[in-house]
């Protein structure tokens, strides 16, 4: 529990900001980049140093590189492994359709296997260009699966998930050593497969955070703020899928949960079943340009003071950022920080 001198509304994102034009085409979810060899670290150092000054302006209380090193989430993860193919790709269903009939998947073809820290240079970069606490995401082992075409077989989605699970355990166990204050789990299949959630997604999940010593945190939201994800959102009348799955987060290591309300339909009471956790409450929309106001932040975040106390509320984006223009994406952290500000001052 939060210690009363410590009883504030905090503000953070997601993970993932825009990336320059200069880095890579804006708006696109696997964007080539724009430079190559040393150009191209330049580039990525350039951008993360922008980034994590446009937080520290907004105000954020811990902050991200953006994932402004990695082309997307799941592949920055991806590229540290033995036994992935993420240059000739296959077709695969993936979240079960909901989006899309079919995707464009990285292969799994041996192992997999970890060949050593993938992301703690960076981490430890960014640790040299701010004092505030630094949070690094990684996807989850259910969402890995899901993502893969699996070339081998011979193995069950569960049991693919629990060996990858031992690999993010590896890198997440390196990445806190180092000095990340947060480990972040991305985990958007947990809202789509909610029987596998509670068959072996707690299981891997918890696999993954084992011994780690920050904060141990799962992104749980309805995809990317793209145009076949708002189509979805616009069409689905379900959204219960919180309610089954945050009372097993409720019991789990976990110490911190991020869940969507801005876009979707989700009613903010279900956070009543995780009040003990620290809880990433998604009041901005990441899913247009459109930033909204300080006010609108306080609102939102007001409601869900119902069911929890302000020291376990961050407010915060609903998904990653990237596919936003970087105007959008500054103006929202800037609403999240003066949002939070508005309820700390009431309180």
């Amino acid at each position: 529990m939060s210690s009363p001198s410590n009883n504030r509304v905090r503000a953070t994102i997601v993970g993932s900001l825009p990336k320059p034009t200069w880095l890579a085409a804006p708006g696109k979810l696997f964007p080539p980049w724009r430079l190559d060899g040393a150009a191209l670290a330049e580039g990525q150092e350039d951008a993360v140093r922008l980034w994590v000054s446009a937080q520290e302006r907004a105000g954020l209380d811990c902050i991200t590189d953006g994932e402004q090193r990695r082309r997307h989430y799941i592949w920055g993860f991806f590229q540290g492994l033995e036994g992935i193919d993420t240059a000739h790709l296959a077709m695969r269903a993936q979240r079960a359709q909901r989006y899309h009939k079919e995707i464009a998947a990285a292969r799994l073809v041996a192992g997999p296997e970890y060949r050593g820290p993938i992301f703690v240079d960076a981490l430890r970069a960014t640790l040299a260009m701010t004092d505030r606490p630094v949070k690094v995401t990684l996807p989850g082992p259910m969402t890995i699966v899901d993502s893969l075409a699996d070339t081998i077989g011979g193995r069950s989605e569960a049991q693919l998930a629990m060996r990858f699970a031992e690999l993010l355990n590896l890198e997440a166990r390196a990445l806190s050593a180092a000095g990340a204050a947060v480990i972040q789990f991305d985990e958007p299949c947990f809202n789509v497969y909610v029987d596998k959630v509670q068959d072996w997604g707690m299981t891997a999940l918890e696999r993954a955070a084992q011994g780690i010593i920050a904060k141990k945190a799962v992104h749980i939201c309805y995809g990317y703020g793209t145009a076949d994800v708002k189509r979805w959102k616009d069409a689905n009348t379900d959204w219960s899928h919180y309610e089954q799955t945050l009372p097993l987060l409720a019991k789990s290591s976990i110490d911190q949960v991020s869940i969507e309300t801005a876009a979707s339909g989700v009613d903010v009471g279900v956070i009543e079943a995780i009040r003990d956790k620290e809880v990433m409450l998604g009041v901005v929309d990441v899913g247009n340009e459109a930033v909204e106001t300080a006010e609108i932040v306080a609102e939102r975040l007001r409601h869900a003071l119902r069911y929890i106390d302000p020291g376990h509320l961050y407010a915060c984006t609903d998904c990653g950022m990237l596919p936003r223009s970087r105007q959008a994406a500054e103006g929202k952290l800037h609403s999240l920080a003066a949002g939070a500000a508005l309820i700390n001052a009431a309180l």
